[in-house]
């Protein structure tokens, strides 16, 4: 051992992770070509899961981790130097220094962590199918909705804008009296049919799913302000990665959310950062625990989706590590990406496993000293078979090792631990008020009421802001916008003025200063919308 390994800390290039015959090393150079996590229950996953997380924070990479159990909220508090993890490190040649790390904690439903939120048309047609579980005309009728949101500057923010989208793309099929006002939304409607047909049964299904995902808590999930994924990618005063951890004990009820959730943050990566080629470290490393919850029932589209996010955000500078039971979990298109593997036990009790055991051992680079399918059975908690990446990018050997002991605490924090950490975090007031700006909603409540400005036509009424108030100035003028019975044929031809001239204006105003107040997001009138790799929103 050198002065350097007999310290429980790290080199500047490399992670120390366990020992056995020999050290085996993370090389950070080669952390993004992503990597491997597997064992059964009970085996030490989430241990080494920490260990790596404490690895890459110490080097300044920040980590994003979904804590399924509540066990990886210890590495925001100081280890305990207890019997069994003094021995262990004592065994390893190291001398046990107790850490903990800075932590941001993350929660879906707002309830023991910062609240997660996205928009509608942040996270894409193909992306909510997946998530409402919708079959291929569901879906093809939900990416109609999205291109007439997107044509017509309709911002989808929350489930409301959504609802009432569909509802407007319905056909209308009431017959109408001679004198009868024409549709408001007629314009939207022939658009939707002008990208194939869409009905109402159809669309009714997508109602009902979305029902479904709002009594799941679908709606704490759609709404402003959205996350931005920079807020992930810090560093605490002392040039550590801040540990950005996603309580997801309850997310996990909903594992199509879950996955669907976890995915989009991948493709966000994937589409906002930049090239980066071949960096000295990475700059975000994301842990994906239960990660054969993505590859379930997944359709071949999003599969051929995912394997190339997987295989290009490494240019990113972004590591994605699969943690799962099983390597057999993860289809054989992604698992060759996975260049880093850390095999704890397995147990062969039925064919499906026997089956797990053989394709473990034949992924890795064979060590004539170790029967790898009959060591992997014979695996005790806290080892685990062993290949990283060397410096020439190819697999090392496979090595039994032990897992190093974390330095932070190993198991959960207590609720007033939490509290603390929350009370603290250099995003605290952030997020956690929802704010519901004006959006696809209201924009089509107002042309249900016959105009772009406010009900009434007051210029000071209920809403609106500028924009609204621009409208009703337009409409004053032309004597249209107040309540009236059946139209004159100069009263027509005047409504039909209003409107064109209204909608003139504002069109010429949005595209210049987006929504009439401004939400994170921003109108999508008057900008080139373009759909990323997993449907998600570019903004360009």
């Amino acid at each position: 051992m050198t002065a350097q390994d007999s310290k429980l800390g790290d080199t500047d290039d490399k992670i120390f992770v366990g020992k056995g015959d020999e050290q085996a090393w993370l090389t950070l150079a080669l952390a993004n070509r992503h990597g491997l996590v597997t064992g059964a229950t009970g085996t030490g996953k989430t241990v080494t899961l920490q260990v790596m997380a404490e690895g890459f924070a110490r080097a300044g990479v920040p980590v994003f981790a979904a804590d399924i159990k509540g066990d990886l909220s210890g590495i925001s508090e100081v280890g305990e130097a207890k019997d069994f993890i003094v021995k262990r490190a004592t065994e390893m040649g190291l001398a046990f220094q107790p850490d903990q790390f800075s932590t941001v904690f993350w929660d879906v439903f707002g309830e023991q962590g910062h609240p997660v939120r996205a928009t509608v048309t942040e996270m894409g047609p193909l992306l909510l199918a997946r998530m409402l579980d919708l079959n291929d005309v569901q879906e093809g009728v939900l990416n109609v909705a999205f291109r007439v949101a997107d044509d017509n500057g309709l911002t989808l923010i929350d489930m409301k804008d959504l609802r009432a989208l569909l509802d407007a793309i319905v056909p209308d099929s009431g017959k109408k009296a001679a004198d009868a006002e024409e549709d408001p939304l007629a314009a939207i409607r022939k658009a939707a049919q002008g990208f194939g047909n869409v009905t109402k049964a159809t669309v009714g299904t997508i109602q009902r799913q979305l029902l479904v995902l709002e009594n799941q808590g679908g709606t704490k999930f759609f709404g402003e302000p959205a996350l931005t994924l920079k807020d992930f990618m810090k560093t605490d005063r002392d040039g550590r990665g801040m540990v950005n951890i996603l309580v997801a004990d309850k997310l996990l009820q909903n594992p199509r959310l879950y996955a669907t959730f976890l995915l989009w943050m991948l493709s966000e990566l994937f589409e906002e950062l930049p090239e980066a080629g071949d960096l000295p470290k990475p700059k975000l490393v994301f842990f994906f625990d239960e990660a054969h919850l993505l590859f379930n029932d997944a359709p071949k589209a999003l599969m051929d989706k995912i394997e190339q996010v997987v295989r290009l955000i490494r240019s990113k500078g972004v590591g994605v590590y699969f943690v799962t039971q099983n390597p057999v979990d993860v289809p054989d298109r992604v698992l060759g990406q996975l260049g880093n593997r850390v095999q704890h036990a397995l147990r062969a009790f039925t064919p499906r496993d026997q089956k797990a055991v053989a394709a473990a051992a034949q992924t890795f680079r064979p060590n004539p000293k170790l029967d790898t399918a009959k060591v992997i059975m014979e695996l005790g908690k806290g080892e685990a078979l062993v290949s990283f990446l060397e410096g020439n990018g190819t697999p090392a050997m496979v090595e039994r090792v032990m897992i190093r002991p974390p330095s932070a605490r190993i198991g959960p924090i207590t609720p007033d631990e939490r509290k603390a950490i929350m009370a603290a975090s250099p995003v605290k007031g952030k997020y956690d008020t929802a704010v519901d700006e004006e959006s696809a909603y209201e924009m089509i409540q107002k042309r249900i009421a016959g105009t772009a400005a406010t009900a009434d036509g007051r210029a000071g009424g209920n809403g609106g802001g500028l924009l609204g108030q621009i409208g009703s100035i337009v409409g004053t003028i032309f004597g249209t916008n107040v309540k009236r019975g059946r139209l004159s044929a100069g009263q027509v031809i005047a409504r039909d003025v209003t409107r064109s001239v209204t909608n003139q204006v504002i069109g010429g105003m949005a595209a210049n200063i987006g929504k009439s107040v401004g939400g994170q997001l921003g109108g999508s009138i008057g900008r080139t919308l373009v759909r990323g790799a997993l449907g998600g929103l570019l903004r360009r």
